[in-house]
């Protein structure tokens, strides 16, 4: 049997698809200990969208969230994903943002990163892996899987023979972002992948969207073990757990011990972590994650669970919330004529817009956002199947495509960033945040005062809630309470 190790994704992944990215710095505070301690390999705290929803949603500063973080949890290595080609926004960034943008995550206290680009461009990812060893932190080559006639265990598997090519790649991060790997898939998928990496550790983050993320895991643990391999699972506390988000540390942990493998976390630590995040979604009026029935509809529009929200809320402001199964299987035509991409970020987001433009004109393709006409002039990359030469001429050819005629990927300076963004006195950490959000943004976050480390539950705490929570401290052996009205003594033998 293996020993297996765990990336914590609560706070990152599982928030993001269940709170919508709305989390403040605060809310990790009053379990950051257990947090730390558990065990786990790394969490996974942050990346440039949260970034930027903390400065618009939360009028928090990103940087000194970060660094609260880090100080109230020094032991274990901190993880943040990072796109080959962009930052934040579903366009294009300079490579000198990349690069700064990794840098000073470093400087902050970040200890690995996985690099991903949904079109493979491969050079593009060796540069920023490169990038990040020679800064100081690990980098992980990513694998976003999708279906499509081009995408064939092969296809995955020669990517990842590229990427441990690469001395500064440590290891292999596999993601099903929507989570359509069927069982079936996942026992010719996982051992091609795990051969293609060979001594190079590969982590696995399956998404529980149709309930076979968990089973799934279990798949990967078996035939890691069979060939000796390292393996790391993804998962979340309960509470942000399954339906778009990943499954359970709890069952996980649980399954693993039926199938006789061993694990590193201490299992006193997840309690208190789930019931803080039961009380924040209370409190809030967030969701809590709940397993899903099976949709078969989702092995073919493939759009992450947080996406299909979005679709939700645009066809709302048109007034037609109705036509959201239309506009999921226009997803799924305009997926295979923009040459089948991996559908994560961006690409989900550009193939999704793009539908809900064309259902809500009524004329296919009569108008597309800028980043959908970058992608069909290859700006992206090559997309892995031809795209349709009818589509991407009615594109490139419409008035709003004319503008585009010529357009490169900007590539300024780094001087010629701080030059633009305010002179060459300006912070590293001051210039990501102007280049990330309007002035606007960063005016009202300053405007809102000190950040809270701390997060204030309004809602008393009843007798049952002491008890539950010390029966969570399995390191307090006594407790007592005082109350004009009471005195509530608890201990342990």
């Amino acid at each position: 049997m293996s020993h297996i190790d765990l990336v914590d994704q609560t706070f990152r992944d599982g928030q993001q698809c269940l709170w919508g990215m709305r989390l403040r710095t605060g809310m990790v505070t009053p379990v950051a200990r257990e947090l730390d301690t558990a065990g786990y390999s790394a969490i996974d705290i942050t990346g440039s969208s949260m970034f930027e929803c903390v400065l618009r949603y939360s009028r928090e500063d990103p940087w000194e969230g970060l660094d609260h973080w880090r100080r109230a949890m020094p032991r274990t290595e901190f993880r943040s994903g990072v796109g080959s080609n962009r930052i934040v926004k579903f366009g294009l960034s300079p490579d000198a943002i990349l690069d700064l943008w990794v840098q000073t995550l470093v400087k902050h206290g970040m200890g690995s990163f996985w690099v991903y680009d949904c079109l493979y461009n491969l050079d593009q990812m060796k540069r920023l892996c490169d990038t990040i060893h020679a800064a100081g932190a690990k980098a992980l080559g990513a694998i976003f899987y999708g279906i499509s006639p081009v995408h064939t265990d092969e296809w995955f598997a020669a990517r990842v023979r590229e990427m441990v090519s690469w001395p500064s790649v440590s290891g292999i991060y596999v993601e099903d972002a929507p989570g359509i790997l069927t069982p079936d898939r996942a026992r010719t998928l996982i051992p091609a992948i795990l051969a293609a990496a060979g001594d190079t550790p590969v982590e696995w983050h399956f998404h529980n969207t149709t309930g076979m993320g968990a089973r799934n895991y279990m798949t990967a643990v078996e035939a890691a073990s069979r060939c000796r391999a390292s393996t790391t699972l993804h998962t979340c506390s309960r509470p942000l757990a399954n339906g778009p988000s990943l499954p359970s540390t709890e069952q996980t942990l649980a399954n693993l011990t039926r199938l006789g493998h061993s694990h590193g976390i201490d299992e006193s630590t997840l309690p208190p972590v789930a019931r803080n995040c039961e009380r924040i979604a209370e409190q809030e009026g967030w969701l809590t994650g709940a397993p899903v029935e099976y949709d078969a509809f989702v092995y073919r529009h493939q759009l992450p669970g947080g996406m299909t929200g979005t679709l939700k809320a645009q066809l709302a402001q048109y007034g037609m919330t109705e036509r959201l199964d239309e506009v999921l299987e226009e997803c799924v035509r305009v997926r295979a004529e923009f040459g089948h991409p991996i559908s994560a970020t961006p690409f989900s987001q550009i193939v999704g817009i793009q539908a809900v433009l064309n259902i809500v004109t009524g004329d296919r393709y009569s108008m597309a956002p800028d980043e959908a006409v970058i992608y069909l002039m290859n700006a992206f990359g090559v997309p892995p199947a031809p795209v349709d030469e009818n589509v991407r001429d009615k594109v490139l050819n419409s008035e709003h495509g004319r503008r585009f005629a010529g357009w490169e990927r900007p590539q300024p300076s780094l001087a010629e960033l701080r030059d633009q963004y305010g002179g060459p006195s300006l912070s590293d950490e001051e210039l990501l945040l102007r280049y990330m959000v309007p002035a606007e943004d960063l005016e009202a976050t300053r405007a809102a005062g000190p950040l809270r480390t701390d997060y204030v539950f309004t809602r008393p705490a009843t007798v049952s809630d002491i008890i539950a929570r010390f029966g969570e401290l399995s390191r307090t052996r006594s407790l007592r309470v005082t109350h004009p009205e009471f005195r509530l003594d608890l201990s342990r033998p």
